[in-house]
């Protein structure tokens, strides 16, 4: 009875350890780098929130790019990622997280997936994660990758996010990371009451406004919170 008491003891002990490598194996120079942006590009402006902070203290930017840029992910500026779009630089990502304010067990929606480490961070929030990219390739490389980083509850569609993602609506939050010159209608329709949009707004492509609505008893209030640089929004966002 002795030996069959201590058996699962064993395999908890086992696991413990290759956890504790898996997370010990991380070369010393990125965890510097992750750390340093996080004091340097976070706490050094004005990114407060703690959760924030400490996912993206933690979430691995450098795999989220080509291994040619991976010595430039903590540097705080945005990277190419293929297809004509970036991942958007270390502050960006932490204001439009910070910005939101994503509670566990709200179903979130981002457009425009890129690498996939956006969806990544607002996934440590919480396991109701939607994403859209309108590049094939951009799409089923996030897909793969986030998987295989061991977010495999992070949903991946390739399409155009301009429509939302109908199916699964509504939303508590949604995010856009490309640039419109208005607001997608049908974005809003899918907003639960109280829910939270952030979006690049302007015509000026690449230069934009940093812009929250929230949606309250059916109307929605607007906020405009700064100037930000963006890809412009493809698909029939440029019909508009």
């Amino acid at each position: 009875m002795r030996k069959l008491a201590l058996f699962p003891l064993l395999i908890g002990f086992f696991f413990f350890l290759l956890v504790s490598v898996s997370f010990s194996s991380e070369d010393p120079s990125i965890v510097a780098a992750r750390n340093r942006m996080v004091e340097r590009d976070l706490k050094g402006r004005d990114i407060h929130d703690p959760k924030v902070l400490e996912v993206m203290g933690r979430v691995p930017r450098h795999l989220f790019v080509d291994k040619s840029l991976q010595g430039q992910a903590y540097e705080d500026y945005p990277l190419a990622i293929g297809e004509g779009q970036t991942i958007s630089q270390p502050y960006i990502v932490a204001l439009m997280t910070q910005i939101l304010k994503i509670r566990p067990g709200e179903k979130v929606l981002e457009i425009g997936t890129g690498s996939g480490y956006q969806a990544a961070v607002l996934a440590e929030f919480t396991d109701l994660v939607y994403t859209i990219e309108i590049h094939a390739n951009l799409a089923k490389m996030a897909a793969q990758r986030l998987k295989q980083l061991g977010y495999d509850k992070v949903h991946v569609k390739y399409g155009d996010g301009y429509s939302g993602w109908e199916e699964v609506a509504p939303f508590d939050a949604i995010m856009v990371t490309c640039a419109a010159n208005h607001i997608p209608p049908l974005l809003i329709k899918q907003l639960q009451e109280g829910g939270r949009l952030v979006i690049p707004l302007g015509g000026t492509a690449y230069f934009q406004t940093l812009t929250l609505l929230t949606k309250k008893q059916g109307k929605t209030d607007i906020q405009h919170l700064g100037g930000v640089a963006f890809v412009p929004m493809t698909g029939e966002a440029q019909k508009r």
